[in-house]
């Protein structure tokens, strides 16, 4: 079983624009996530899906420049980006990663796909369905291509497939879901970035670490002695799809 991570990025963003290629440390935002998800041990290869438009030129350039694994497909149709992409490279399974996540945890990737590998009839498994706990930025979906494809043929509705998984969440009892949580709920705490707010934090973080290697439990004992700045996008709101 071939197990892809597949990491959506584009330069286009409402509000942030070019937030994927923004500096955290010294490295583009997609290298951080990159690198961070590479140390996951259940992986087999990494994928970065972008678009065809011009913008995204230097994604392909970036991704030609590391070595990197580049599809490039549909703007708005990003299920069908990842499915063209999962096709391509002979992924049997899918692990779902977004750019906009710079802190994504390898040990929590590898949580995620050791619950889905345990239980060979589940469809999906995630840390986020049925019940967020984690920080939002540790978000990671595993599914089998099958589940893709069955996605990619059912989803009519552009502004589910927009969103990739959207599909699953409204239509729970077709489905075979296994969640994963933490012991307590993290779920207010904001490590995705989508604003000039959420890159002033994440950059708080990049800053204290530099280029060294850390898990999301040192970042919430880096928080825990620096809690003003939780402050900096707290009040940020997660967009509604």
């Amino acid at each position: 079983m071939k197990t892809i991570v597949i990491i959506q990025a584009r330069m286009g963003s409402t509000r942030l624009p070019g937030k994927v290629s923004q500096d955290l440390a010294g490295e583009p935002m997609l290298a951080r996530v990159v690198n961070r998800t590479r140390r996951a041990q259940t992986i087999d290869d990494i994928v970065i899906a972008t678009t065809t438009l011009s913008p995204d030129d230097v994604l392909d350039q970036l991704c030609l420049a590391r070595g990197w694994i580049c599809y490039r497909g549909s703007e708005n149709d990003v299920l069908d980006r990842y499915y063209q992409a999962a096709r391509k490279f002979g992924a049997d399974v899918i692990v779902r990663i977004t750019s906009d996540c710079p802190l994504i945890d390898p040990d929590v990737i590898d949580q995620v796909v050791r619950a889905f590998q345990t239980e060979p009839c589940v469809d999906y498994a995630s840390n986020i369905l049925p019940l967020r706990t984690f920080p939002r930025g540790l978000d990671t979906e595993v599914f089998r291509f099958e589940l893709l494809e069955r996605l990619w043929h059912q989803d009519q509705n552009p502004v589910t497939r927009e969103h990739v998984t959207q599909y699953i969440y409204k239509h729970l009892d077709e489905f075979s879901t296994r969640g994963v949580t933490h012991s307590k709920d993290l779920s207010p705490l904001r490590w995705t970035v989508d604003t000039p707010e959420d890159l002033a934090f994440t950059r708080k973080i990049y800053e204290h670490f530099s280029n060294a290697v850390f898990s999301w439990q040192d970042v919430l004992t880096l928080l825990a002695e620096h809690p003003d700045w939780q402050s900096l996008n707290a009040h940020i709101e997660q967009k509604v799809i």
